[in-house]
């Protein structure tokens, strides 16, 4: 199912359900999504989808860092775990380090972590992990140093 299509869906049960805080979240990222597809002029891909998502999720998240009323904070962290459940749960530091076994020792041998970063990156771009840069740039951290 799509992105568009999941969010419709959700957005219908929320409305049923009478959870007008999901609801009015994720009609605000359908908006977004819409207005990013009539701009491009087609269809969005799963990675533009996601993308969109994540920029909204950075602005939630900075605005939840210098909102100082806690029930504010409270919604706003609400409103972000609603729109993090729209995205592919991104692997662990564990299954990050499993994927990376296979070029641990070019990650070694690299000359600094920036470099080491690029040789993890490229092979996991291979793979069909979603990961997060900070756990990566761990797990290329704890590596090196081993």
């Amino acid at each position: 199912m799509s992105m568009l299509a999941e969010i419709k869906t959700r957005i219908t049960a929320a409305m049923k359900s009478g959870n007008t805080l999901e609801r009015g979240i994720l009609k605000v990222v359908l908006g977004d999504l819409q207005s990013n597809e009539t701009r491009k002029g087609a269809a969005l891909t799963v990675e533009e989808c996601e993308l969109t998502v994540r920029k909204i999720i950075k602005g939630v998240s900075e605005t939840i860092a210098v909102t100082a009323d806690p029930a504010a904070k409270a919604t706003l962290e609400a409103e972000k775990a609603i729109m993090e459940s729209l995205l592919p749960k991104a692997a662990s530091a564990d299954e990050v380090r499993a994927a990376l076994a296979p070029v641990a020792d070019a990650i070694r041998a690299a000359g600094n972590d920036g470099q080491a970063t690029g040789v993890a990156m490229k092979h996991l771009k291979t793979t069909t992990l979603v990961v997060a840069g900070p756990v990566v740039s761990e797990v290329v951290k704890s590596l090196r140093l081993k």
